[in-house]
């Protein structure tokens, strides 16, 4: 076990080695501070990581994740990474990004009491009624699971436009565009799910605050 955890520290100078090598400036830019474009809201599942899977290097990609990359309007962790991501370090794009296999839809699919994760999965069930009929229409399970967690990714998105957050950010003339990705476990593949949202004529309207969407 102690060794697992030295074996951090190890691959971690090989990696500044390996850096250092390719670029010798590379630590001293990254200290100056960053400007990210994204803001990734993904799960917590450790076969996701944002760079990996996207190319970028350290400094490109604003994270955060939980289980089953949820926004919830009650968690002021992820209230905070997304008005610190959009308000201060300006990122042009908030991407939610879900994945086939994810342990947390899974979960939610079912009625069997994980522990206080439990209270977490009730907004996955949420999301379960709103499309009940098309869900209970699909017979293969894998298939069922697949699509719930496609339709995850939209409700997320939907939730991520109902914040003041992104709301005021759009009603402030700030060009930024919410995106929903799914990230295909099995191939490695990110797939555009196509409901990209960059302003408010998609919100529905018992959702708009009553603000002054003019440019300021």
């Amino acid at each position: 076990m102690i060794r697992s955890y030295k074996k951090l520290f190890d691959n971690n100078k090989k990696w500044v080695l390996d850096t250092t090598t390719r670029d010798e400036q590379f630590f001293s830019n990254l200290a100056q501070g960053q400007s990210p474009e994204f803001l990734w809201i993904g799960c917590s599942d450790s076969r996701v990581p944002a760079n990996d899977v996207t190319g970028t290097a350290p400094g490109d990609i604003f994270v955060h994740r939980n289980i089953a990359n949820m926004v919830v309007h009650t968690d002021m962790s992820m209230l905070s990474v997304l008005d610190y991501s959009v308000n201060v370090l300006g990122v042009k794009h908030v991407m939610v990004v879900g994945h086939y296999g994810c342990g947390g839809v899974k979960a939610a699919m079912g009625n069997k009491q994980v522990g206080l994760i439990d209270n977490w999965l009730r907004n996955i069930k949420d999301v379960y009624r709103l499309h009940e009929a098309e869900l209970d229409a699909i017979e293969n399970e894998d298939d069922r699971f697949n699509r719930l967690v496609e339709l995850n990714v939209q409700e997320q998105v939907f939730n991520l436009t109902k914040t003041s957050i992104v709301q005021n950010a759009w009603a402030n003339g700030k060009q930024l565009q919410v995106h929903g990705v799914i990230y295909d476990v099995h191939t490695g593949l990110l797939k555009d799910m196509n409901i990209s949202v960059g302003d408010i004529s998609k919100v529905e309207s018992v959702y708009k605050f009553d603000l002054d969407y003019t440019l300021q």
